[in-house]
């Protein structure tokens, strides 16, 4: 049964098992991308505060709760977030290199192709009218 653990035993196995690696990639891909949208948008709120006066009242979100506070008091605050988050994303995308090399050192052990999904619809005929994913192609019923 440790076997089992470590070693894939029939194709289902590691099918299933390059099936998470590949959801694994995703996940972190969709978590540095949710990251960096908070830094451009902690950027944002910098540069829109950095240049008032700092002694100017603002409010800022905590824990969803709206603070009163004075621009002296947030700016070191988001500015120190963003760094936060900007390491964060650092240590994601280190991750995301070892996920990419173990799951590439799978496929070669595991000799495993990827099929296109373009290859599908070049045997169709070349016609893509089915793909386009609410996109209305041409005048309706052209066909009759």
């Amino acid at each position: 049964m440790a076997a089992r653990a470590e070693e894939p035993i029939n194709e289902q196995a590691v099918a299933n098992v390059y099936s998470s690696m590949r959801s694994e990639i995703t996940q972190i891909y969709s978590k540095i991308t949710e990251l960096e949208m908070e830094v451009s948008e902690h950027s944002l709120v910098i540069n829109a505060i950095q240049p008032l006066d700092p002694a100017r009242r603002c409010y800022r979100m905590i824990g969803g709760v709206l603070v009163e506070r004075t621009i002296k008091e947030v700016l070191p605050a988001v500015q120190r977030n963003k760094e936060g988050i900007e390491e964060v994303i650092a240590r994601l995308n280190e991750a995301l290199e070892k996920k990419k090399k173990e799951i590439s050192d799978f496929e070669a052990k595991y000799k495993i192709r990827i099929r296109k999904p373009d290859a599908e619809v070049k045997e169709e005929g070349g016609r893509k009218e089915g793909s386009a994913q609410g996109v209305l192609v041409g005048p309706a019923g052209s066909n009759e």
